[in-house]
């Protein structure tokens, strides 16, 4: 990128958040400090009001803004491909939302992007995953829960938990929201645990917003999701060879077992494990066991044994 369209960058990324700071301008164009303090003096040069607080960032004076932006073909490609992943993986009010949004966007176009655009659209789609259970309809209160940390609004929600199969009702202060698998999920300090939470979406039946605010300073959404995915266990190191005609047929189940790596040895294929949980991946080997063997652990070759034990001695005649 030449020093002029990355100015002009710099400018749009000022325009899109309140407070800028040099680093993160200097991150993101791979620029060191001492040339963004040079493009931050040519724009103000050039008239534009910024405002320099010392080890805090950058910011606009309020109530500037630059004409409508216009956007490259590639940039809008990205927007209609954001547009199908939006439209499949969220629920019917966050796909009208952001439909809405990017008519805003098509608006700036010129008309050979427009026509680009609409070209363009039939060769972009989001297919179901053959390994996932499909969802029948999103029928989930996204909007809610973010108008709720938006606002910093309580909300009461009616739950039914997968464990117990009971509807209960929660208030709850949310903190962000994740999808993982096939499942949208929120994280939210609940009032009645006196602690953090998760609850996946497709199992809240009603949300209220009530006229109180967050009692608390919550941490930020990845600060929490990193521990979330924390393992408790210490992982444990697996080796299985699978006959190639059957490693085809693995998927994306892999990956769910803590999939690291394989290679081929022969007419199998050598994969590499780091696993939280024997239990689990000795019932899920036993799916294709019979073309497979366990190299590594011995213990998981023991549970294995006692499964197909445990079996036999059920299915006698």
């Amino acid at each position: 990128m030449n020093r002029i369209d990355r100015i002009a960058a710099i400018l749009i990324h000022l325009q899109s958040k309140k407070l800028v700071r040099g680093q993160d301008i200097a991150n993101r164009f791979g620029i060191s400090l001492r040339t963004v303090y040079r493009d931050i003096k040519t724009l103000e040069e050039a008239g534009v009001p910024i405002i320099s607080d010392a080890g805090i960032g950058y910011s606009l004076v309020e109530g500037y803004r630059l004409p409508p932006i216009m956007f490259t073909k590639e940039e809008a490609i990205a927007f209609l491909t954001a547009e199908k992943l939006v439209e499949k993986l969220t629920d019917e009010a966050t796909a009208k939302l952001y439909q809405s949004a990017l008519y805003k966007i098509k608006a700036v176009l010129r008309n050979d992007e427009k026509e680009h655009l609409e070209n363009m659209y039939q060769h972009i789609a989001v297919l179901d995953s053959p390994y996932i259970p499909k969802q029948v309809e999103w029928n989930t209160p996204i909007q809610s829960i973010l108008k709720s940390i938006s606002l910093k609004t309580v909300l009461s929600i009616e739950y039914s938990a997968l464990h117990s199969q009971q509807n209960t009702s929660r208030t709850i202060e949310p903190i962000g929201i994740f999808l993982n698998g096939n499942n949208w999920y929120v994280i939210a300090y609940c009032w009645l645990r006196k602690d953090y939470r998760t609850f996946r979406l497709d199992r809240i039946s009603k949300t209220q917003f009530l006229d109180q605010e967050f009692k608390k300073q919550h941490p930020p959404l990845n600060k929490y999701l990193k521990e979330l995915t924390k393992e408790n266990r210490e992982l444990q190191k697996v080796v299985l060879r699978i006959n190639k005609s059957a490693h085809k047929y693995l998927g994306e189940q892999k990956y769910y077992h803590g999939f690291v790596s394989e290679t081929e040895v022969k007419d199998q294929i050598e994969m590499t494990f780091l696993c939280s949980s024997l239990e689990g991946m000795a019932r899920w080997f036993m799916m294709f066991g019979d073309e497979a063997e366990v190299i590594l652990p011995s213990k998981l070759k023991t549970r294995i044994i006692d499964l197909a034990s445990e079996i036999k001695n059920k299915m006698k005649m």
